[in-house]
């Protein structure tokens, strides 16, 4: 309970949870900062909606296909390997990124860094939930993807920055040098086999999953995040896109929309994480946070009527002059409410999931099974949506993503239930 009291200041005191922290930063910081590059090469290229969806399709086509056995070996095998091939590759991504000269390498690349970043999520999450203590796993679970939120607002910030500054290679260049940071602090804090390994007979197999998939609020999480993952996907591919192609907001400024949102995750996903631990209920955080994150998307499209109701806004500063368009504050407004949503979900998510695989044995496979549920959203959505708005308009297109959000919301609110925890949960004797 100490650690609850001292919040998610005190965590760093402990190496495992800086090293783990630090996958998280560097995870984050590239995914937040590439985005932006996305935009800027959909200008470049001159791409329509539905090829810009590809750009998100590419990236979790792969995770479909992996998180499966993915989650299967980080339940048998040391994670801090994984952990580390997993930073490794994406060094790789940021060189490649820094030749691309075609549309066809963005794609391509983003198949890599897609296969990267799940090696990254899933393994550290499931270390996270592992190694955690049992009566601050919210605390825990919330303070690292608190950082995987801060270190976002920085890609956004900065990454912008970079690009409108600099350009390409220098800020892929700086976003290696910080993942071989994180390398660094794995390879020496983190011990090797964190959490144990379980039995091969008997973890995350195909009777675990089954076992899994019949408790009804792993169904009602796994359908939520199928239909979510359609909506939310849509927000982060096309929102920067839509800042650029609809308005010629640059690489900076775009930065400074999604930070918005960013900042509310970076400040309050540890303390709701510390109030999903006292109060419990996640399943009510998880509901709240979902229809939030509807009225955010449903508010994205309005940019397009801020010219003549909001004003521009002119800054000047060090001999030049940068105009905000009133879209600019609109898009900044919604993304702030994004952010606010997904503080109320995340840590409520994937503390449930953690719950849920402890009681097999089966942690890797549980939160697989999240992110596989992600994919399935994650794949179809961008080119769907992209596709929505090539035949009718952004605003459909914008307002079928919060309507998949909304349907979403109402299943799982239909479907979950509490169930007791079967009779095999595992103890303490059974490490």
């Amino acid at each position: 309970m100490g650690e609850s009291r001292g919040g998610t200041l005190r965590l760093f005191r402990n190496r495992e949870f800086v090293a783990l922290a630090s996958t998280a930063f560097a995870r984050s910081q590239a995914y937040s900062t590439i985005l932006i590059a996305l935009a800027l090469y959909a200008d470049m290229f001159n791409t329509s909606s539905t090829v810009e969806g590809l750009f998100g399709t590419a990236f979790a086509a792969v995770q479909l296909l992996i998180v499966l056995p993915l989650g299967r070996y980080v339940d048998l095998r040391d994670s801090k390997k994984f952990l580390l091939v997993g930073l490794g590759l994406n060094v790789a991504v940021f060189v490649g990124f820094a030749f691309v000269s075609s549309v066809e390498h963005v794609i391509l690349l983003r198949v890599v860094q897609g296969l990267g970043a799940s090696i990254l999520w899933l393994t550290g999450t499931t270390v996270v939930g592992e190694i955690s203590p049992d009566d601050s796993r919210g605390l825990w679970i919330g303070s690292y993807n608190q950082v995987g939120a801060f270190s976002s607002l920085l890609g956004d910030v900065f990454g912008g920055l970079m690009l409108y500054v600099y350009g390409f290679h220098e800020t892929y260049a700086a976003l290696s040098v910080v993942t071989i940071g994180a390398f660094v602090s794995v390879y020496v804090f983190l011990r090797d086999n964190p959490g144990g390994k379980a039995d091969p007979e008997e973890a995350s197999g195909m009777e675990t999953l089954k076992d899994l998939l019949g408790r009804r609020a792993i169904q009602a999480l796994v359908f939520f995040r199928g239909s979510f993952s359609v909506g939310k996907m849509a927000v982060i591919i096309f929102l920067p896109i839509y800042a650029r192609t609809g308005f010629g907001i640059n690489a900076f400024l775009i930065g400074g929309i999604m930070a918005g949102g960013k900042l509310t995750k970076a400040l309050t996903q540890g303390w709701v994480g510390d109030l999903t631990d006292r109060f419990g209920r996640r399943e009510r955080f998880i509901l709240a946070g979902a229809l939030v994150y509807a009225l955010g998307t449903a508010l994205i499209p309005m940019a397009g009527f801020a010219r003549g109701i909001v004003p521009d806004v002119t800054l000047a500063g060090f001999g030049h002059e940068m105009v905000l368009p009133g879209a600019f504050f609109v898009l900044f407004a919604a993304y702030g409410v994004l952010g606010i949503a997904d503080s109320l979900r995340l840590p409520a998510s994937m503390a449930l999931f953690v719950e849920e695989g402890e009681y097999f044995d089966a942690v890797g496979s549980s939160l697989s099974l999240r992110s596989i549920a992600w994919k399935v959203g994650q794949v179809g959505g961008p080119v769907l949506v992209g596709a929505i708005w090539d035949a009718t308009s952004v605003l459909v297109a914008f307002w079928t993503a919060a309507g998949f959000i909304v349907v979403s919301t109402g299943v799982f609110a239909w479907v979950f239930t509490l169930e007791p925890a079967p009779d095999h949960v595992a103890t303490p004797a059974d490490d």
